[in-house]
């Protein structure tokens, strides 16, 4: 990954305590997966940002690196890769995604 690439990953989660990678936005997520991340989040009243990486192919490629996560959605919180949609519902459901984005 190139530095110019890192330090825009590094900018948009310095900028944001809740970070979606997704396709699409979160009025509009481009693929069920994103759909239920959002969701989530919605249920949860939680205020994020979402990057839409069918917008950007280096963001695209670029944040599996980053966080060493193969797929899209990734919840970033407080700068720290929380996971994607399977991880989040599980987490959702046990009650600890609520505390993780308090």
């Amino acid at each position: 990954m190139s530095p110019e690439l890192k330090s825009r990953i590094d900018n948009l989660l310095a900028q944001n305590k809740i970070v979606l990678f997704m396709k699409g936005n979160a009025n509009f997520p481009q693929c069920g997966f994103s759909a239920r991340a959002v969701a989530i989040l919605k249920e949860l009243s939680a205020e994020f940002e979402t990057v839409d990486v069918l917008e950007d192919e280096e963001i695209r490629q670029g944040i599996k690196e980053y966080g060493n996560w193969p797929t899209i959605p990734q919840l970033y919180v407080n700068k720290e890769l929380v996971g994607g949609s399977d991880i989040m519902l599980e987490m959702f459901q046990s009650g600890e995604l609520a505390t993780t984005i308090k």
